[in-house]
């Protein structure tokens, strides 16, 4: 990955390090909230809360819209694929190394 990609999976998996995000994204995934809405489902403060959505935002897992005086936030399934590919190439590099190892064992006897 280049130094942009870094950055773009550093900003997913601190996103997606927290509970917290990790449980609102899988919210906005299922449909549109409002921030009021998701709020709501959490003992925390709005503005807590808005802070989450900000960094879910901020890493593209989530998009916000207007409507009227609410903020309505959607999840963005694109995203979300994009840190299943990253997971699987990270797998294939350790299935490789993997296999290099069983290969090294197996020459060795």
């Amino acid at each position: 990955m280049t130094g942009s990609s870094e950055d773009r999976a550093d900003a997913l998996f601190h996103a997606l390090a927290d509970r917290t995000r990790r449980d609102i994204l899988r919210r906005v995934l299922a449909g549109e909230h409002s921030v009021t809405t998701l709020a709501a489902g959490y003992d925390m403060s709005f503005a807590a809360v808005q802070k989450h959505v900000a960094v879910l935002e901020r890493a593209g897992l989530l998009t916000k819209r207007r409507h009227g005086r609410e903020q309505l936030a959607s999840g963005d399934v694109e995203a979300v694929r994009s840190v299943a590919s990253m997971l699987d190439e990270l797998e294939a590099v350790w299935r490789g190394r993997i296999a290099r190892i069983d290969l090294l064992l197996t020459e060795e006897t």
